[in-house]
């Protein structure tokens, strides 16, 4: 059940992040970065109410607030990098850092201890995240302004994945009995700590009413993304569900190939079924 959880939140994050890409390029990106952030809180609190919790501990918030520090930190700079059209270097380079750092944290601070089949689907994983979002396409060619703007988007995609790790693996500290609070207060701080950058651009609010409900609706995705990881963490260890969890970057792949009608290529072809390996060995493992 861990396993599926985790990527039950894998398609919930692939889903938003590809909905999230498209918007930035219509609207600013700090704006849908904090509206997300808010219609994130709403879900959150709504699935807090109605999911039981045992007991919530003041560390059970305080793990979830820093979680959240590093949702907002890694969708600010996702977003961004997204804006710029450059979907191909900050997926994988989010995703495979994200990944790495956080696996290396549980394994050499929290104790996890993944069997040799799990390890060798971690392995796999890295380069298969790499190669599924077309990872190193989209910086090629000569010029110094492509050359720029793949500098800038390694860098917002680095950015983005110190994020990625600190809000795993702060979400995964928080004990069971808590319920969906630590997502709540998540998203509470992500709220907070996104809301001076898009206090600067407050006249880029004046959208069309339907845009901000989109961005709000994305950010409720993501949240339920959380839930779901946070669910599958307590169930297994946080080297394997964040492992899994992160699998996204193929869903936009999917989708881009499905309605935007891109074409894939021979390294995506092969980050895909070696992505689909590293599922069977770490749900084996």
């Amino acid at each position: 059940m861990g396993a599926l959880l985790a990527l039950a939140s894998a398609v919930c994050y692939g889903t938003v992040d590809f909905a999230g890409g498209l918007l930035s390029r219509r609207m600013h990106f700090a704006v849908v970065t904090f509206l997300g952030q808010v219609g994130g809180l709403l879900l959150a609190l709504l699935l807090a109410a109605t999911v039981p919790a045992e007991a919530v501990r003041s560390a059970d918030v305080l793990w979830g607030a820093l979680s959240g520090v590093g949702s907002g930190l890694a969708m600010h700079f996702l977003n961004r990098g997204l804006s710029r059209g450059a979907m191909s270097v900050v997926v994988p380079v989010s995703a495979v850092t994200g990944v790495a750092l956080s696996v290396l944290c549980g394994v050499f601070f929290l104790g996890d201890r993944p069997t040799v089949l799990a390890w060798f689907g971690i392995c796999v994983t890295v380069p298969a995240l790499w190669y599924v979002s077309g990872g190193g396409d989209g910086g090629r060619g000569t010029d110094k302004a492509r050359a720029s703007r793949a500098t800038r988007a390694t860098t917002d995609g680095l950015l983005a994945s110190l994020g990625v790790a600190v809000q795993y693996i702060g979400l995964a500290q928080a004990a069971p009995g808590s319920g969906v609070w630590p997502v709540a207060a998540g998203r509470a701080a992500a709220v907070i700590l996104t809301l001076p950058t898009a206090w600067r651009q407050s006249s880029e609010f004046r959208q069309p009413r339907g845009r901000l409900v989109q961005a709000m609706a994305i950010g409720a995705g993501a949240a339920l993304g959380l839930t779901l990881y946070l669910w599958a963490a307590h169930q297994q260890m946080l080297a394997l569900a964040v492992v899994l969890a992160s699998l996204y970057p193929a869903i936009p792949t999917v989708l881009g190939l499905a309605l935007l009608h891109e074409r894939v290529s021979r390294r995506q072809v092969a980050g895909l079924l070696a992505a689909a390996g590293a599922v069977v060995l770490l749900t084996l493992g």
